[in-house]
């Protein structure tokens, strides 16, 4: 390959351009109001998560944020149409009363995207899969909110368990093979946010990196 060839061909992904495995940002939910929020929200239909391929027992979605031309759609596009060209956003209905969700996505300075409630149920797991560009590198972050969580749950990201705890918030690079297995009695419920990687979230990440 020429010198001049070689300067003008892509990057090989690196992890500093990916950025760490996981990091627990500084920024943490009121556990217990939280928790009687999602509580209320269990009264509303959830969606079973529609990649059936991808995981075993029940999992499902209560959509709360969506792309503004699903906003009036079927829940399922509201959901699960997350690869859309589509970049504007909305809250949906539904958030307008709920105060302290809200308030937890008014504290992220950064473009927010999708937002949903994902619920594991007991003795369900998810399979080893990846989201093929969801991580810092490529401008995109997924962040999590344990609502209820416990120590039989097991979040794995290549091959590393993330200690996640009720109210922390935690990125996770999700192109990076990961799985999720809930051994426990109880369903495991996330708060979980699709978020443009602007220089605030970068720092916030890179400050509380894990696995880096």
């Amino acid at each position: 390959m020429s010198e001049s060839a070689a300067l003008d061909a892509p990057l090989a992904p690196t992890r500093a351009l990916q950025g760490p495995l996981y990091a627990r940002l500084g920024i943490f939910a009121p556990v217990a109001a939280l928790q009687a929020e999602v509580s209320q929200l269990m009264a509303h239909d959830w969606l079973p998560h529609v990649n059936r391929a991808d995981y075993d027992g029940a999992w499902d979605v209560m959509p709360l944020r969506c792309q503004r031309q699903h906003a009036a759609a079927h829940p399922i596009l509201q959901g699960f149409a997350l690869n859309d060209p589509a970049q504007e956003w909305q809250d949906l209905p539904v958030l307008r009363t709920y105060p302290v969700i809200r308030q937890l996505l008014d504290r992220l300075a950064c473009p927010l995207k999708s937002v949903r409630l994902m619920r594991l149920h007991a003795g369900a797991s998810i399979r080893p899969h990846r989201d093929h560009g969801l991580h810092l590198g490529c401008g995109e972050a997924r962040l999590h909110v344990p609502v209820w969580t416990n120590t039989e749950v097991h979040f794995l990201v290549a091959g590393q368990e993330v200690p996640m705890r009720e109210g922390e918030l935690w990125y996770f690079n999700a192109d990076e093979e990961h799985a999720v297995v809930n051994h426990s009695s109880t369903a495991r419920t996330h708060l979980v946010m699709d978020c443009g990687a602007n220089p605030w979230l970068v720092h916030r990440v890179q400050e509380g990196a894990f696995g880096a």
